[in-house]
């Protein structure tokens, strides 16, 4: 493939240039990178850090979840999420902290990776990790929809004002989401740079 065509196809994921010389090996291929988001998901998810008043830990869930979304594009991305949270919902202990089953304070936020791994690939279907600045958008779409999914379900589920459940489920992460906006600005320009070559 030619520098040119990985660098500037329309509608190209990082996912899209891994070779399948056979519709039914793109479909191998596709089934193994929705698995290994969700497993990927669910690791990372066991990096819990307690925040002090929150029922909602820190974890590395969120970034993977966007990364998945934005390396595997909408389709695969979404479904890659779902699959976490439908097992996870079965009995998998691989929510935040070992968690699982529906329900729960921080469950909205499970629902809102879901999507934001859709509009994370949608945004990467149109150039969103190819640059720095383009990159940094798309993290912040995505960190969007997540506490738009989040917040308010957390609130719902333990009883907490609005007020509250944005000081108990926004606030304490926005640092911690600025670090890693800036690794995925990193990695994801990077990724197409190493792809060029």
């Amino acid at each position: 493939m030619s520098t040119a065509a990985v660098s500037y196809r329309p509608g190209e994921v990082l996912a899209d240039l891994l070779p399948a010389s056979s519709g039914a090996r793109a479909r191998a291929r596709d089934a193994v990178l929705v698995v290994g988001g969700a497993a990927l998901t669910g690791l990372a998810a066991q990096l819990a850090v307690p925040v002090p008043g929150s029922p909602v830990p820190v974890t590395g869930q969120t970034f993977a979840a966007l990364l998945v979304g934005t390396a595997l594009g909408p389709g695969r991305g979404l479904l890659s999420l779902a699959v976490y949270a439908l097992v996870g919902m079965a009995g998998m202990p691989w929510f935040a902290g070992g968690q699982a089953g529906p329900g729960g304070a921080s469950f909205g936020y499970v629902l809102g990776m879901l999507l934001a791994a859709g509009l994370t690939g949608a945004l990467a279907r149109r150039g969103g990790d190819r640059s720095v600045l383009r990159t940094a958008g798309t993290m912040v779409a995505g960190s969007v929809v997540i506490y738009a999914v989040g917040v308010p379900y957390l609130a719902v589920a333990t009883g907490m004002s609005a007020t509250q459940a944005v000081a108990a489920g926004l606030t304490p992460f926005l640092i911690g989401d600025a670090v890693k906006a800036v690794l995925a600005m990193g990695a994801l320009p990077g990724a197409w740079r190493l792809a060029r070559r």
